[in-house]
């Protein structure tokens, strides 16, 4: 037998081809020993109202006593150690059955044998012993109940106790009872077997179900499906992370004033399912709607996108295309640069050529380096863009290591760059070849346009709200507001020798990992080129 704190029991140590859950095993047992004492009760009642029928104790008045009253406080006494099981359920189960044949073999004789009728109430006892035990124990009842049968009608004639004897009847109620017992025992395994399916698929229903629901909370996107009415049914972490809520709301309505009149617009207008809005902390979000139709009801679904995610898709569609132009491009522009360059070169070294002419070649010179560099700026551009690799990286140890590197790689004192890093640790998932890209490409624009005299370039990490942020701030005192309109375009410079792909190139790869590249200025009216990035602790699945 397996023990109470196991799924299934075995009631019966003979046999083990038949199992009950535990809970159902005691509740059936419960509703047993119920028929029992309403069994016994009828008995003693009937029996002293002298409503009952003659043939209550009409053989042996007091052997019916004895044994109806025997019979209630047996049950009752059973019933205590059923509400609190100090016995194991295999020896209660048997102790009943067992008990049930022998009391009421008595009660059946004390009425006037197997004649009486009151015989056929043990098929009770048998189909209970096929449906509590079980197996071959419940064929060991079947025998039990026809042997006490018998031997009641052979102690019946051999003390004469009546004046007619009934082996017939005895032995086709035997066989009933073998009967009985076979089907209670059929019936009892398919019911068990309907448990056993019942629960297996409850518990891949309830895993499905978790599952699901670990995949709808780890989306990178927001979802929020709620009724006609405005009802909220179910809400993501993405989506209160996004609107900036800490508890789910009941309805549509306690959400931003924005996203409720988006749903209105959309209810009135079905065909605006894609939107885009801006709450009330400036953050643009992207909003589509949908109808979901189930056999259930019928609910609407609201998801939300980060506009960060939004423009990386965007970014990464646009460096397709660039990639596959540029490759196409990139062989018909260097060699006939190359050749260019190496022309202007040949002729500047003839010694037939005049200063004016010398001149002229070094423009062309000029000019072909910064083409040549265009085209790798674009080259490498697409290429980034096919080699997206985010991990998990430690935002101080990470600026510190670059920091390091950069004063090595160009000849620069160690006054000239500054690192203010986070009290706490600080975790972002990102590309770290990007990263290093766009850091050396805003230190290369702080050395050349942001005064290094006056002092170092600092790299400052902080967070708010879990956001964490980076900030390279220069010595310089801003921007012009005509120049900032133009500041992220490409072939956008101030600089002959530049070739204005700088901080386009580092905004795209920010957008690329989900990140925000911005300018302003700091608190002390420094230049300031801010990189928000999304929390490196939060795992998401991106649809």
């Amino acid at each position: 037998m397996k023990g109470l704190d196991s799924e299934f029991i075995y009631p019966c140590p003979i046999s083990k081809d038949y199992s009950l859950p535990i809970a159902l095993a005691w509740l059936l047992l419960k509703i047993f020993l119920l028929y029992r004492l309403i069994l016994a009760t009828s008995f003693v009642l009937l029996f002293y109202s002298d409503t009952g029928p003659a043939i209550l104790g009409s053989h042996d008045r007091d052997l019916f006593v004895y044994s109806a009253i025997g019979y209630a406080l047996m049950t009752l006494g059973s019933a205590v150690l059923v509400k609190w099981p100090l016995v194991a359920y295999n020896t209660q189960a048997q102790w009943l059955i067992f008990s049930d044949i022998v009391l009421i073999t008595l009660i059946m004789h004390a009425c006037g044998g197997v004649v009486s009728g009151v015989g056929i109430l043990l098929s009770m006892s048998i189909a209970a012993g096929g449906v509590l035990i079980g197996g071959r124990c419940a064929l060991v009842f079947a025998a039990i109940a026809s042997v006490a049968l018998l031997s009641e009608q052979v102690y019946a004639h051999l003390t004469h106790s009546f004046v007619q004897t009934a082996y017939t009847y005895a032995g086709m109620l035997g066989g009933a009872f073998f009967a009985i017992a076979l089907l209670s025992v059929v019936l009892a395994k398919r019911s068990e077997q309907s448990h056993r399916l019942a629960v297996a698929q409850q518990h891949t229903i309830r895993r499905l179900e978790q599952m699901n629901q670990m995949i709808v909370e780890h989306l990178q996107s927001g979802l929020m499906v709620f009724e006609p009415d405005g009802d909220l049914v179910q809400i993501n972490q993405a989506a209160m992370r996004l609107t900036k809520i800490t508890y789910p709301p009941q309805k549509l309505q306690q959400l931003e004033v924005a996203l409720h009149e988006a749903w209105q617009n959309w209810r009135i207008q079905p065909g605006l399912n894609c939107m885009l809005v801006t709450l009330a902390s400036q953050e643009e979000i992207q909003l589509r709607f949908s109808e979901l139709k189930t056999t259930e009801g019928h609910y609407q679904l609201m998801i939300l996108e980060d506009n960060a995610l939004y423009n990386q898709r965007l970014q990464q569609s646009k460096l397709v295309s660039l990639g596959q132009m540029s490759a196409s491009i990139a062989h018909e522009i260097r060699n006939p640069l190359g050749a260019i360059s190496h022309a202007a070169q040949l002729l500047q070294e003839s010694s037939a050529i005049d200063s004016e002419s010398e001149k002229l070649c070094r423009i062309i010179q000029n000019h072909s380096q910064r083409l040549n560099r265009i085209v790798e700026d674009i080259l490498q551009l697409s290429r980034k863009s096919r080699a997206t690799a985010q991990v998990k990286l430690e935002l101080n140890a990470f600026v510190a290591e670059f920091c390091q590197n950069y004063l090595l790689e160009n000849a620069l004192t160690d006054t000239q760059l500054s690192v203010q890093s986070c009290p706490q640790s600080v975790y972002i998932r990102f590309d770290s070849g990007h990263l290093q890209q766009i850091l050396d490409n805003l230190c290369t624009n702080a050395l050349r346009y942001g005064y290094p005299e006056r002092g170092p370039i600092v790299f400052y990490i902080h967070t708010q709200d879990q956001q964490p942020y980076l900030d390279v701030i220069d010595q310089g005192h801003g921007i012009a507001l005509a120049t900032q309109k133009h500041l992220f375009e490409p072939f956008f410079t101030t600089c002959n020798q530049g070739t204005g792909l700088g901080l386009y190139l580092s905004r795209t790869l920010a957008e690329l990992n989900q990140a925000r590249l911005s300018y302003l200025l700091s608190d002390t009216s420094q230049t300031t080129f801010r990189l928000a990035f999304s929390d490196g602790n939060s795992y998401r699945i991106e649809i």
